[in-house]
Parts: C-alpha cells; sequence; structure tokens
C-alpha cells in the first residue's frame, strides 16, 4: 500500500492510520462456545463504556479463540483503506460499523430482556457463525494489509490484530458477529445472501 503519497505524508509528520474489517465464517457444532466469548466481550465493552483496552482484550481472545478454532473455518474477506486524516479515518469507521451492525441476525440484545420466565432453557445449536472485526490503527502492518482469504494468510492476520493491541497502535476496535443471539440460526442461503464478499479457504 506504500505509494509517493504515504511517503510524502510520512515525511511531512503525517500518521499513517489504517482501518480495516475481517470477516471469519466459521462452520460446525463445536462453533457455538464461540458465541459466549463474544457476547461476553460485548458485554464488557459495554460495561467499561468502550475503553479501548477493555475492547482490546476483547480482541485479543476472540483472535485466540478464531486461531484455536481454525479447522472449522470455512470462508474470509477483508478490506481496508489507508488515510491520514483522522476525520475521514473516523468516517470509514463508521461506515463500516453501520454497515456490521445491520447484516443479517448481528444485533445483539444484553438486556436480557429476550429470555421470558417460561422458555425452555434448550436451544438450536448454530452450524454457522460468522464474525467481523473491524480495527482501526496506527502505522503499517503488512499482514493485515494483504488478502487474507486464506488459511495462512488469516492465522497471521489474526496474530497481527493481536499484537496490535500489545503495541497499542488500535485506535478503534469493532466486533460484530451471526447470529448474535443463542437460539438464532444461519444457513448457508442466508450467508450467500447477506455475505457475498466470502471467499472460501
Amino acid at each position: 500500500m506504500s505509494s509517493w503519497r504515504d511517503r510524502f505524508n510520512q515525511f511531512s509528520g503525517k500518521t499513517r492510520l489504517v482501518v480495516c474489517r475481517l470477516f471469519v465464517h466459521l462452520a460446525g457444532s463445536e462453533v457455538a462456545p464461540l458465541l459466549g466469548v463474544l457476547n461476553q466481550a460485548g458485554r464488557e465493552a459495554i460495561e467499561a463504556d468502550g475503553d479501548l483496552e477493555v475492547l482490546g482484550e476483547g480482541l485479543v481472545n476472540i483472535s485466540q479463540n478464531l486461531l484455536q478454532l481454525s479447522t472449522y473455518w470455512q470462508s474470509a474477506a477483508n478490506e481496508g483503506d489507508v488515510f491520514w486524516e483522522e476525520g475521514d479515518a473516523g468516517d470509514y469507521v463508521t461506515e463500516l460499523f453501520t454497515d456490521s451492525a445491520q447484516r443479517y441476525l448481528s444485533e445483539t440484545d444484553f438486556s436480557g430482556s429476550s429470555t421470558r420466565e417460561n422458555e425452555p432453557l434448550s436451544f438450536p445449536v448454530t452450524r454457522n457463525l460468522i464474525v467481523m472485526m473491524t480495527v482501526a490503527y496506527e502505522g503499517e502492518v503488512p499482514d493485515l494489509e494483504t488478502d487474507l482469504a486464506n488459511i495462512d494468510a488469516l492465522e497471521d492476520g489474526l496474530k497481527a490484530l493481536v499484537n496490535l493491541h500489545y503495541q497499542e497502535r488500535l485506535r478503534a476496535i469493532q466486533i460484530h458477529f451471526s447470529p448474535a443471539q443463542f437460539g438464532d440460526e444461519l444457513d448457508d442461503e442466508q450467508i450467500l445472501l447477506n455475505f457475498p464478499e466470502l471467499i472460501p479457504l
């Protein structure tokens, strides 16, 4: 992603900001527990009022869980852009947030109001789960600024996300996932319709 403009902006002292979004689709009965990890990270982020350190710890936990579940990866995709103005980067983060939040079955409800007293406590187990991670960071990370739609590259990209947290280079973190509720199911047709950018691994 390096260009003449990048070099000029670096020379003039501007900070290089990258905003990227990563999709990971997992399939299999073993992926359902990841929903618990994702929901826990969401609750902690809300309780911490969006504190970047807490969000970063959640991102690390989710990334490490995804790495442990690599045998269940089915498809992936990523997109992003480089910015030299913080406002432009912020606008793109907002755009990706809005898009992720509107994806099929990605709306979370942490109020607990969806569970009624007489409802049975057994849910159908989802066999498909799509995790959407959007981050903004300072500097250059080649492992995230490339096509991540192959297993080795995706592993490197997830490890790079972990490193960014510990290097304190993250400026924004957003996690969305579908289905976001226990009991919701995402079938193959819904994936094709609502996540057309996914590329089989």
